[in-house]
């Protein structure tokens, strides 16, 4: 289940990509592939399915059949905000799915600390019953950090970005060779995944290090320009230098990819102007791509390019 700012649709549906290969347009995404909801700050819920069926008679004797093991139950009913308001199911009625269920599996029901949190819902006119998590917004904490830049992402763009470029952190070496104050940094360290940060803007490394202290993490961060970068990464996330403090010109650009290029088998770039002929030239092949708005007058806007 998801959900997301209108203006952060275009970014939802890329992370989503990411993960499943796939994207959907109502807010409810059926998979076989399993992710953590709280590694996305647009997953809310997620049902890992055990039954469904098209009635809710047959599912409540399919729930007849569980076996729990002498563990604690709680069925909670998932909204799926990806209905139009006349299939949405009312507070009544869903409080009766709960109910009707919870009678049928064969265990102690437990509100406050049950062993097993179950979720129901009704998805494309079928019923579907499963384990039930819930999404903990991780990336909210981070937002107050000790040292901040106003033109830093914001600590959701951030962590979208980091699972654009890293949704399977398993044997993948990533570094953000740019990574300014670090928002990319956190996030990512926060979710497991194995990155480095760099800069060449020694006034800043510090604090780098503080913030990712700060959040009990632990990261390498590095004095380097990225054109200095010798090992070699899985992946590169790099968030281009656009405001006034970090002025770069055209060639200074187009090195920086080059050198991209050269250490990283995969790129993804966050830039406020028109990059791909610069990306073409420094050798790489764009794959997919979405846009970020500050706000939903789109004042405001990055893009997010995906590069092999």
């Amino acid at each position: 289940m998801y959900s997301y700012p209108e203006e952060e649709r275009s970014l939802c549906a890329l992370e989503m990509r990411s993960f499943f290969g796939k994207d959907t347009d109502n807010k409810v995404l059926e998979s076989f592939v399993e992710v953590d909801p709280s590694r996305s700050p647009f997953m809310k819920e997620r049902i890992r399915v055990i039954f469904e069926e098209e009635n809710f008679q047959d599912l409540l004797k399919q729930a007849e059949t569980l076996d729990l093991d002498g563990a604690t139950f709680k069925v909670n009913y998932v909204k799926n905000s990806g209905l139009v308001k006349e299939e949405k199911e009312g507070f009544k009625r869903r409080r009766m799915v709960e109910k009707e269920i919870g009678l049928h599996v064969y265990g102690e029901a437990d509100f406050d600390h049950a062993d097993r949190l179950f979720g129901v819902t009704n998805v494309n006119g079928r019923w579907v019953f499963g384990d039930y998590k819930k999404s903990e917004p991780v990336w909210l904490q981070h937002q107050k950090k000790p040292h901040e830049y106003s033109t830093a992402l914001g600590t959701r763009v951030a962590r979208a970005v980091a699972n654009i470029a890293i949704p399977i952190p398993h044997d993948i070496k990533a570094i953000d060779p740019c990574c300014g104050i670090g928002t990319v940094l956190v996030e990512a360290l926060s979710m497991g995944i194995d990155i480095v940060g760099s800069d060449r803007n020694r006034l800043i490394i510090n604090g780098v290090r503080e913030n990712i202290e700060y959040f009990g993490l632990e990261g390498e961060v590095n004095l380097a320009d990225i054109r200095d970068v010798t090992e070699h990464y899985d992946v590169a996330i790099i968030d281009l230098p656009y405001n006034l403090c970090s002025v770069i010109s055209d060639e200074e650009q187009l090195e920086m990819l080059q050198s991209a290029r050269r250490f990283a088998d995969r790129l993804v770039v966050v830039t406020v102007e028109p990059i791909d002929e610069v990306l073409k030239a420094a050798g790489f092949m764009i794959t997919d791509r979405a846009v970020a708005k500050k706000d939903i007058l789109g004042l405001f806007t990055r893009e997010i390019i995906v590069c092999e």
